[in-house]
């Protein structure tokens, strides 16, 4: 068994090991093809030497909250939920994107605007999830005359697809990967009403933070990872047979066609880009989850990340 020695910021859940490198833990929220990168960098950090578990939890909120405990060292998800437990004086930053806003609003063919979506079932995750206020902020400002669906809290974007086919609901918003099971099901005569990555350019709603404790003791190694994640998204959206590859080993229960439609949609719309963070684009994802209600004014690009790994990478 190889010794561990706690290190000073003992309380991230890192420890230092005999020979010099790291055992800590990464949280995951319900792996996609999304989360497919940053296990393939996670690798490429272990074979620097460190010691890196992975756990899977059910929502982004656990792993805020075991960032904040110190029990995470790093995850990556919605970046709400981030900002909020920033704002609460968490010790978390965010240190690069996981993805670009892959979120696109799909309806039956009946619905071709916001004024079609009147009393309308729409799907819904949860109200404070990310999907969630992003179609909520394009129906305050695309709906006229007080306009609004009928919101109905039934489940992730796959659940929701499933939904859209059974005729349970009108309208949701999906992810790309959902978005092209729900094409290969079958199913015909859905479109998609708008697509959110035109309307919301700056907006990232998905991104990788970090202990901060964890960041400051050990940044080296967070330079490892993130430097990692740039190059394997970069190798993703050259060739998106690179992402069909890494789900053979990451994600085995996927269905290979619908993987490599999906990986062609995150590679030709240059979706994976860790990189892409600026303090322009970070200052415009905080205001507009601060419009949303999700976080109060006044928060900075400066307070919520630190973009020195990024800059780094580049």
């Amino acid at each position: 068994m190889t010794a561990l020695t706690a290190t000073a910021c003992g309380s991230t859940g890192t420890h230092t090991r005999a020979d010099g490198t790291l055992s800590f833990t990464v949280a995951v929220v319900e792996p996609d093809l999304t989360t497919v990168p940053i296990l393939a960098a996670l690798d490429a950090v272990r074979a620097q030497g460190h010691e890196v578990d992975v756990v899977e939890l059910a929502a982004p909120e656990l792993a805020v909250e075991g960032l904040a405990k110190g029990h995470y060292a790093i995850s990556a998800e919605a970046t709400g939920p981030a900002l909020s437990a920033i704002e609460q004086g968490a010790p978390i930053r965010i240190i690069a994107d996981a993805v670009g806003n892959q979120w696109a609003l799909y309806g039956k063919p009946s619905i071709a605007s916001c004024d079609d979506l009147g009393g309308r079932p729409f799907g819904i995750f949860s109200e404070g999830a990310v999907a969630t206020a992003i179609a909520k902020d394009w129906v305050g400002s695309a709906c006229e005359g007080g306009v609004r669906p009928r919101y109905l809290t039934i489940g992730g974007s796959d659940v929701r697809a499933q939904a859209l086919v059974s005729g349970e609901i009108d309208a949701t918003p999906l992810e790309v990967s959902d978005a092209v099971s729900l094409e290969s099901s079958g199913a015909s005569g859905f479109t998609k009403v708008v697509d959110f990555a035109e309307t919301l350019p700056d907006l990232h709603p998905q991104t990788v933070y970090a202990n901060s404790g964890f960041l400051d003791e050990h940044r080296a190694v967070a330079q490892e990872f993130v430097s990692a994640l740039v190059r394997e998204h970069a190798r993703i959206t050259a060739d998106p047979r690179r992402l069909v590859a890494l789900a053979r080993t990451h994600l085995p229960a996927q269905d290979a066609a619908d993987v490599g439609r999906a990986a062609r949609r995150y590679s030709d719309a240059k979706l994976f880009d860790a990189a892409a963070l600026t303090p322009h684009n970070v200052q415009r994802t905080i205001d507009f989850f601060a419009r949303a209600g999700v976080i109060g004014q006044g928060m900075t690009a400066r307070d919520a990340a630190d973009l020195g790994f990024v800059e780094e990478a580049s």
